[in-house]
């Protein structure tokens, strides 16, 4: 399908096979115990394993991805799933220096005690050394904060053909701007916290995948470690799904405008955005997506230009209504301190640029 379709039949997913008289919006299951007598087998059983608002934002995330997904409280909670379902001491795993760095602390202060060693690799190097020994490769295309690309399809032939299995963090994209698993990856991971909730005020999670054996271990992972979303952030996730395509819309298309002033203002160094790209691995995406990244003069232009504008949002995460920005360089990337990483919200164009001119270095000169 594409993702027009998709996003259209994504609205009308309840409606097959509704009694008449049922409520059009999916109801928020508050629920941890169910009526139930005698054989427990093939009905909702406790609420740690079943919600019937988690079941129905699975199967949108799953129209989406094309594919059996998982719900998770958080981004993070998706990606321990995927990681600690598939990984057992003495694998080796390999992640991105400059992809999402709560991945790289998660492998350091935690599998490496289970014994399972972590190589890191730059994202636009990442096929370079190859992947034999590795159990696992985990990328994140494009990476965060960086927005590096590489190609996923190529990766995961690769990755294959050594034995191993491809994991994707597809945050930055969305299904509705690249679909890892039809270029080959195993499993794909998201955080739902970012634009396909798009509100800012929950913390949601997913992961999804076409391998049965691998979705049954990561539920599995899910029932016994706890990691269980909320009914009512599903609920409100689920909700936040129905306007996607259309918040995308407003988004792709200002940062692609303003990616380009961006680039020919003079205070603005190393700027970046994939749409600008003429990378191999732009024919896997839709769409340049709604995250820049770019460099100012140093700490103190930078801060003073994301404080001071009144449309930007200072504030860590990034996929919400609101343009928002953040120094990265103050979380420990390896980022010079004057890197902005800008994600663009659903302000009206030239009405944000303008105030985004304004507060750049020498529009008072």
């Amino acid at each position: 399908m594409t993702d027009e379709t998709l996003a259209a039949t994504l609205l009308h997913l309840r409606a097959k096979g509704l009694e008449k008289g049922a409520p059009v919006v999916a109801p928020v299951e508050m629920a941890s115990m169910f009526h139930l007598p005698g054989d427990p087998a093939g009905v909702p059983g406790y609420g740690r394993m079943d919600n019937a608002t988690w079941a129905a934002l699975e199967a949108a995330l799953g129209h989406l991805e094309q594919a059996p997904a998982l719900a998770f409280p958080s981004g993070m909670g998706a990606i321990s799933a995927a990681l600690f379902a598939c990984l057992s001491a003495g694998d080796r795993i390999l992640v991105p220096t400059d992809g999402y760095y709560t991945t790289r602390l998660l492998g350091d202060q935690f599998l490496k005690a289970l014994g399972v060693e972590m190589v890191l690799r730059d994202t636009a190097r990442f096929d370079e050394g190859g992947f034999d020994g590795f159990r696992l490769v985990f990328l994140e295309t494009p990476s965060n904060p960086g927005l590096e690309l590489c190609d996923i399809a190529a990766a995961a032939e690769k990755v294959h053909a050594a034995g191993g299995l491809l994991v994707v963090d597809n945050t930055t994209m969305t299904p509705l701007g690249q679909r890892p698993l039809d270029l080959g990856a195993d499993i794909v991971v998201a955080s739902d916290t970012k634009a396909p909730n798009g509100h800012s005020d929950l913390l949601m999670g997913h992961v999804a995948t076409r391998d049965e054996a691998l979705l049954a271990r990561m539920k599995d992972w899910r029932k016994l470690a706890g990691g269980i979303p909320g009914p009512f952030e599903a609920w409100l996730t689920l909700r936040g799904l129905e306007t996607l395509e259309l918040r995308l819309s407003r988004m792709v298309a200002s940062a692609e405008a303003i990616a380009g002033r961006l680039a020919e203002h003079p205070a603005v160094s190393d700027l970046r955005y994939p749409g600008m790209s003429n990378h191999p691995a732009l024919k896997q995406m839709a769409h340049g997506g709604f995250l820049i990244s770019f460099t100012l003069e140093s700490e103190a232009v930078a801060e003073r230009f994301i404080t001071t504008c009144p449309l930007i949002q200072p504030a860590t995460s990034f996929g919400g209504v609101h343009t928002s920005a953040e120094r990265r360089a103050r979380w420990g990337d390896a980022v010079a301190p004057g890197f902005v990483r800008l994600s663009v919200g659903i302000e009206p164009l030239e009405t944000l640029w303008s105030a985004m001119a304004e507060a750049l270095p020498g529009a008072r000169a």
